[in-house]
């Protein structure tokens, strides 16, 4: 029995399907399943029903696994024991982050990060808010970017920043008349919002309407994850959305001049790294830390005269 065997089990009962668990391993799919049969054979048991697509474990299989678990979380530990005993941080460390929010601060915060720490192998994924949680607690992902807060017992939150909203304008829209925004001036059939699944699409709804998502009606329905594709639709399609502050750093000065800030106090969201309430890696998350806060403006480090709007939406 190795821990690349119990990592292999953990990734198949993670993603109930060997070729994607043995990408996520960075192995051959025969390798995997080698590795795994291996494995039952020095057990004398199944824990994996091949029989069913997608695959599940057996029941004896569901215990073996939930050891496998605690067994590689503590074998992590160790690890960093060691390194934090070395002077040269080394190590790896799994990121998810929302779409919002990866464009705009990993680029620079990247950049610093491996020229500071070349034998840290970072490993990002975009994911949205419901996918980091879910991959957090199965142990797929070390932290998360994330907005916040959130009710969650089993997740540990690490404020780094609050992030005002602001109102992007077509050139046609009434509202360039105005030097700041209130939330009663949004109109309602004119505004653009990401599709269902990003908390941004209701902290938006939240801020503008305090109702519902369901209860928004439009004409149509444009499903994009993207806040460049809004920015883009605005323009040519006429209407309004919100955008996260941080977005505006790559905004020209003709697209500047389309951009309304909101009356204080002003909606923002905080950004938080996000754990397992029993997560590890804690100096590798730390010095995560410590980079994007290096990045971040100090206006964008308080609250004062921010509003920190809900993920959820308002009932």
């Amino acid at each position: 029995m190795t821990l690349i065997q119990l990592e292999y089990i953990i990734a198949l009962d993670t993603h109930r399907n060997f070729v994607q668990a043995a990408e996520k391993c960075f192995v051959t799919q025969p390798t995997l399943s080698m590795q795994i049969q291996k494995l039952e054979a020095h057990l004398g048991i199944k824990i994996f029903d091949r029989s069913k697509q997608p695959v599940v474990p057996t029941d004896v299989g569901l215990e073996v696994i939930e050891m496998a678990r605690k067994i590689v979380k503590e074998s992590y530990k160790l690890r960093e024991l060691i390194s934090d005993r070395k002077a040269e941080l080394e190590g790896e460390l799994k990121v998810g982050v929302i779409p919002t929010i990866a464009p705009y601060l990993l680029p620079k915060v990247l950049q610093s990060f491996i020229e500071k720490y070349p034998k840290v192998k970072l490993h990002i994924w975009e994911y949205t808010t419901e996918q980091i949680i879910q991959n957090l607690k199965l142990g797929v992902l070390d932290c998360g970017l994330l907005s916040t807060p959130m009710d969650d017992q089993s997740l540990n939150e690490i404020q780094l920043f609050y992030e005002n909203f602001v109102v992007y304008l077509s050139p046609e829209s009434l509202l360039m008349k105005k030097k700041t925004i209130e939330a009663k001036d949004i109109i309602e059939d004119e505004l653009w919002l990401l599709n269902e699944g990003h908390c941004m699409r209701n902290q938006v709804l939240n801020i503008c309407f305090k109702k519902k998502t369901e209860n928004l009606q439009r004409h149509f329905e444009y499903n994009t994850g993207s806040v460049e594709t809004l920015k883009r639709m605005v323009y040519l399609n006429n209407g309004m959305t919100i955008l996260p502050e941080l977005c505006l750093a790559d905004f020209t000065a003709q697209q500047r001049k389309h951009v309304r800030h909101f009356a204080s106090p002003q909606p923002a969201r905080e950004i938080s790294i996000v754990t397992h309430r029993n997560f590890i890696k804690r100096r590798l998350i730390a010095t995560l830390e410590e980079e994007i806060m290096n990045i971040i403006p100090t206006r964008m480090k308080t609250k004062s005269k921010k509003e920190i709007i809900n993920i959820l939406p308002n009932e």
